[in-house]
């Protein structure tokens, strides 16, 4: 008779319970990655080891999440400064909004996430987007 063996890894103990859930995610980010890479080398079996290509393709893997967290964290910084750029530029100015229906003098601009928003001066707030008039 066979039989299966089944094992969890608990969190260390600095490990929270919000980094397992978020290794669990559909995203898994750098650190995530790591640990599960570690984890993996570290409780593999002894009498069958993992074979050398998959070693590698793993830390190729590994090597291009890092790549790809640096490559965004670059392209967050561009973005910010492409936007406080466009902030001096649209103090005073009337913004249309692309639909037409909200139109008004930019009084202050605020960046978030997602790009700049313009905050006229009767408090309604416009996206910067495309199609979006600035006059």
């Amino acid at each position: 008779m066979a039989i299966s063996t089944v094992t969890s890894i608990p969190p260390t103990a600095n490990q929270s319970s919000e980094s397992t859930t978020s290794a669990a995610s559909a995203s898994v980010d750098y650190n995530a990655f790591l640990r599960l890479l570690i984890a993996q080398i570290k409780h593999q079996d002894p009498t069958k080891p993992m074979d050398s290509a998959q070693l590698m393709s793993q830390l190729a893997s590994f090597s291009n999440v890092e790549q790809s967290i640096k490559i965004n964290q670059k392209l967050d910084s561009l973005m910010t400064s492409t936007a406080l750029s466009q902030i001096e530029s649209l103090v005073g100015r009337t913004v249309i909004s692309s639909d037409g229906t909200v139109a008004g003098t930019v009084m202050a601009v605020r960046v978030i996430s997602g790009g700049t928003v313009a905050i006229l001066e009767n408090g309604t707030e416009v996206p910067l987007e495309p199609g979006v008039i600035i006059g």
